[in-house]
């Protein structure tokens, strides 16, 4: 089993996910007492999201490229960033670390693949939704990318950083997500990104009328993948 580097903490609400899900999931393969060779480094989101304001995407990346060091440092055999917007960075990253990162973003694209959609919506922060970064990366699959439109994005990300990644749950907030949900299945999406690693613990799969892509789940359980590959 290989040993997973996890860089969390943006938010610890959903790297705490990360935890019980690459667990859950080498027990359910393994059986018997197996857990997951892993190691959590876990920032202060407090700096992170200063950067993000400030649109200092290189310093962010470069304090993530540090934490990925000390990680293979530790043992670290391939990294797994615990969030969708900080894969913006990745570059900073990759520079500075000999071992593969697991983009997300990959991951959810490979998965959308196999459920032969090839238009789906895609909710996150405001820079995952707007960017180029993240977008782009699942349209190089082969599948086009809805995102809602201004207002409705800027909905989305205040639910993120005000509510979810302060443990809040609001079903005002939960029926808000549905309704734009339900405008890009009106303009095709044929399925949901979930593209904030927060969003799966508001939105679950009865709360829409097309599937749900986690992308917390999925990058959780292809990070197992790879850990027992070979």
């Amino acid at each position: 089993m290989k040993t997973i580097g996890l860089i969390g903490g943006m938010s610890w609400e959903s790297s705490v996910e990360y935890y019980r899900i690459i667990n859950e999931e080498i027990k359910n393969k393994l059986g018997g007492l197996h857990s997951a060779k892993c190691i959590l480094y876990s920032i202060d989101f407090e700096e992170i999201e200063r950067f993000q304001v400030e649109g200092n995407w290189e310093k962010a990346g470069m304090l993530l490229s540090d934490v990925a060091q000390a990680l293979e440092k530790a043992g670290a055999e391939f990294i797994v960033i615990c969030t969708n917007t900080m894969h913006k960075v990745i570059k900073y990253i990759e520079e500075k670390i000999r071992i593969p990162i697991l983009h997300i973003a990959d991951a959810t694209a490979r998965q959308i693949q196999n459920s032969k959609m090839s238009k789906v919506g895609l909710l996150g922060t405001k820079y995952t939704m707007e960017q180029d970064f993240y977008r782009s990366r699942i349209e190089a699959y082969g599948i086009e990318v809805l995102v809602p439109n201004n207002a409705d994005r800027e909905s989305v990300n205040k639910v993120i950083y005000e509510e979810l990644c302060l443990g809040e749950i609001n079903q005002s907030s939960r029926e808000q997500y549905q309704k734009i949900i339900k405008r890009l299945i009106d303009k095709g999406a044929e399925g949901i990104i979930l593209g904030c690693t927060e969003i799966g613990l508001l939105v679950k799969p009865d709360n829409s009328d097309v599937p749900l892509f986690d992308t917390t789940v999925i990058h959780a359980i292809e990070s197992v993948n790879i850990a027992l590959e070979g």
